[in-house]
């Protein structure tokens, strides 16, 4: 089958979460819990005043530290500019003051203006010196955040990526390393200063205009802030229900487009647009709910400051008249006053907006919170690696207390041979994998790979280790050589095209206009199923691991691909230990050793011709399989005549 068209999906998901997806399992164990019903996130219960110490810690941290002398010098200018802000109205007074000095008049007025202008310059140029300073800081920490919040999610155990929205994910990283970066420019360069200012101006109004300027600045500063934050934290919560309705609509957006075959299967392409008209319509009411309560908030805010304003003003025009204040110095007042609006509306507008931005800064803190339920045990080590023998000893596993899952289950793969697990469906076949794989821990027993219990070493060397062809192959957005040295990146391309002929794919690489530039399209749409499989073969022996997992590698597949795929197989299992989950038993008739599984327990065990002659449970579905075979075998001799 050659090229299929490109799907429409927007998320990627690598081949061992392929192997997750089979069995969904509940909630986990870990310290915070995935929910199936959000993100899977918790929010952390970390206020505003913690999310500021740990974006401390983050500026503190060693990757960040060839910053700092330019954070030093950015905070600088930004005090240097506030001083200029303060002193520019009193030059501008000054120089209206000269007009009335005689002969030096226009020496004086000259000097102030100049004055004036200089440092209103300053006070403006300055600011935006310091964000070019500044632009390369605050974006190397949201680097550092982001990628570490990444990192973390890589780390996080199966059991929350089964339970998650990949799309929400990642939005919620987006957002929360968004707000680090709003937060850090705001705190330091924002917030700070600006309330500098404030008490400058202030000290300077009641110094130089008497003590009832200073009063009425500081009631209006004080009632403005009041007001500011008693609405912000009504805002606040509107914020939580707004970003909640953002990530349902943006999840169920991706999940739908996501299994688009699926949807167009069953015809429900009008449901799933009217779920999501109805995520819309819950997200413009929380939207519309937001907008109303900033224009109150921003009407308020205005409101305050002018009543403010007009009263300082009024005391200004009073004194004047009575002598007390020169035409220059109403000139200063206002425009102290009018330079006090500027920060003080930037005030409420950079507190708004930091406390909306604490919200996505919860969501991130809490993923970075969690503790992944497998971990490498402080003193892991690496896995020393011998001939691939594979052992469970008394193993016990149950998801989440369930009785579903696996009882006092033993057996060997012995090294170099091929083990094959079969059972009913739910009889804890894909379980075994994810405990091979260490996706999970048995809860009793062991599992041991060439006698070392996989508790003992580190994860990684584990499943550098372990080759695994699923279900069905997901591929990532990019090329097909790309796709198949995901397991072996230093691979030469001889090596890769020796992997690609023993899975026999290379003549339809050749074939391919851009041969191995071919770009396969989201999760591999592009490729046939057939061909899906072969590069997952492929992938596995370029990898050359000790231990081939192949997970009903073909049930997938019609019956002459799945010949075609299960010769490559064969090729690809000779000289390395390999474990099979079949569902079709005619593949896995030459195994060494077949497991029965029914109810999580291991019900028999032996060789294909052992296991007809004791007429149990393998006996059973063989006589199954092999009736509908004979059924499937007339009706395409019915259909060729």
């Amino acid at each position: 089958m050659g090229l299929k068209p490109k799907g429409r999906v927007q998320v990627v998901e690598n081949q061992l979460f392929a192997l997750g997806k089979k069995v969904m399992s509940p909630r986990g164990h870990g310290k915070m819990a995935a929910s199936a019903d959000n993100d899977g996130i918790e929010s952390s219960d970390a206020g505003l005043i913690s999310s500021i110490g740990r974006i401390l810690i983050v500026l503190a941290r060693p990757e960040l530290s060839k910053w700092r002398p330019l954070m030093i010098v950015a905070f600088a200018l930004t005090v240097i500019a506030k001083l200029f802000a303060v002193s520019a109205p009193l030059f501008f007074g000054d120089a209206i003051n000269a007009l009335s000095d005689g002969d030096s008049v226009f020496y004086s007025v000259l000097m102030g203006m100049a004055l004036w202008v200089g440092a209103r310059f300053l006070s403006t140029g300055f600011p935006y010196l310091r964000d070019v300073l500044f632009a390369p800081i605050s974006q190397d920490a949201m680097r550092v955040v982001a990628v570490e919040a990444f990192g973390h999610a890589q780390k996080l155990s199966l059991r929350f990526h089964l339970t998650r929205r990949t799309g929400a994910l990642n939005r919620m990283i987006e957002r929360g390393a968004g707000a680090i970066d709003f937060l850090i420019r705001f705190l330091a360069f924002n917030i700070g200063p600006t309330i500098i200012e404030l008490v400058l101006a202030s000290v300077v109004l009641g110094v130089k205009f008497g003590i009832g300027m200073s009063l009425i600045a500081v009631v209006t500063v004080v009632v403005y802030v009041i007001f500011t934050l008693s609405i912000t934290e009504w805002r606040v919560r509107q914020r939580r229900v707004l970003n909640e309705e953002d990530t349902e609509l943006r999840g169920r957006a991706v999940d739908s487009l996501t299994n688009f075959e699926t949807v167009k299967a069953f015809a429900a392409e009008e449901r799933e647009t009217e779920r999501h008209n109805q995520s819309f319509l819950s997200y413009n009411k929380s939207f519309v709910a937001t907008a109303r309560s900033l224009a109150l908030l921003n009407a308020g805010q205005e409101f305050i400051m002018n009543l403010g304003l007009f009263g300082v003003a009024g005391l200004g025009v009073w004194a004047a008249i009575n002598g007390g204040l020169k035409p220059g110095d109403v000139a200063a007042v206002t425009l102290i006053l009018m330079n006090l609006y500027r920060p003080l509306n930037i005030l409420g507008w950079a507190w708004r907006e930091i406390k909306q931005g604490s919200v996505d800064l919860e969501k991130l803190f809490g993923l970075m919170d969690m503790v992944p339920e497998v971990a490498d045990a402080p003193d892991a080590k690496e896995l020393k690696v011998g001939g691939g023998r594979v052992e469970f000893k008394n193993a016990a596993f149950s998801h989440d207390g369930r009785s579903a899952g696996l009882e006092d289950v033993s057996f060997v793969a012995e090294a170099g041979k091929k083990l094959a697990i079969v059972g009913p469906s739910g009889s804890g076949k894909s379980t075994l994998l994810k405990l091979a794989f260490r996706f999970f821990d048995v809860e009793k027993g062991q599992v041991l790979f060439d006698g070392q219990d996989l508790r003992s070493v580190t994860q990684k060397s584990l499943r550098e280790a372990l080759g695994l062809v699923p279900q069905e192959v997901v591929l990532f957005n990019t090329t097909i050589k790309e796709n198949l040295i995901y397991g072996a990146p230093d691979a030469s391309q001889e090596e890769i095209e020796a992997a690609a002929d023993q899975a026999q794919l290379l003549d339809f690489i050749n074939g391919l206009p851009d041969k191995w530039e071919t770009r396969v399209g989201e999760r591999g749409l592009k490729l046939s199923g057939g061909e899906k499989q072969r590069l997952g073969i492929a992938r596995a022996i370029l990898k050359n691991p000790p231990v081939l997992v192949l997970d009903e590698a073909t049930s997938a597949l019609d019956s002459t691909t799945e010949a075609e795929v299960q010769h490559a197989l064969e090729l690809a299992s000779k000289g390395r230990t390999t474990l099979v989950v079949a569902h079709r038993l005619s593949t896995i008739a030459d195994a060494d050793e077949i497991i029965v599984l029914k109810d999580g327990h291991v019900a028999e065990h032996g060789k294909h011709d052992d296991l007809l002659a004791f007429h149990g449970i393998y006996a059973q579905m063989w006589e199954r399989q092999s009736k509908g075979s004979e059924a499937e075998g007339s009706v395409t001799a019915f259909k060729r005549v």
